[in-house]
């Protein structure tokens, strides 16, 4: 379980004139954020930069993860927002943060923080919300069962998703991955066997 955005997130300051807009949201994977980045870009076609970077995965895992400066000095732009993405403890994000120039230099000092600053900033205020591992089971059995099932689920910190009632009962079961064989088990013991799981 770790967080991950709950929705778009922007942000807007002014240093030294120039404009620095950072938008930050979910990126579940590696597409995912390259289309967001594309729609900023679009929605931003006249900014000096649109920098950005990402981490499709859980939080600090860099298997998945992307930067550019775009046209900034090498290290100002990119970099600086994957460290503090990397830091956030917030997985499956994408941050952008496009920049209109004003006429006044940074220096890359004062370019890294305006990046990182301008991504923290975003991240202050963003929505975020718990994301769960989870695997979907489906369990099939007798009219009988449905009251015993229904508390063995609840103890498991589960759902039902979806519930069938036909010659048999059929539920879709969402369950933390973790405790997966522990249900299984637990089912067969309550059921002598009889409740069909499948995956």
């Amino acid at each position: 379980m770790y967080k991950i955005p709950a929705k778009l997130y922007r942000t807007e300051e002014t240093i030294k004139r120039s404009r620095f807009i950072a938008t930050v949201a979910h990126a579940f994977t590696e597409e995912d954020a390259k289309a967001f980045i594309s729609i900023i870009k679009n929605e931003f076609p006249d900014a000096t930069h649109n920098c950005w970077a990402y981490v499709a995965g859980p939080p600090g895992d860099t298997a998945r993860i992307g930067m550019s400066d775009d046209g900034e000095p090498h290290g100002t732009a990119g970099k600086p927002i994957l460290t503090v993405l990397l830091h956030s403890e917030i997985g499956e994000i994408v941050a952008v943060v496009t920049r209109y120039f004003g006429g006044t230099k940074l220096g890359t000092g004062g370019l890294v923080r305006a990046y990182s600053g301008s991504v923290k900033n975003a991240l202050a205020g963003l929505s975020i919300k718990e994301k769960r591992d989870v695997i979907t089971l489906t369990a099939i059995l007798d009219y009988s069962k449905i009251i015993a099932v229904k508390q063995m689920i609840e103890s498991f910190n589960s759902e039902i998703i979806e519930a069938k009632y036909e010659a048999d009962v059929s539920f879709k079961i969402e369950l933390p991955k973790n405790k997966k064989d522990s249900f299984i088990h637990a089912i067969a013991d309550l059921s002598g066997g009889e409740i069909l799981i499948t995956k």
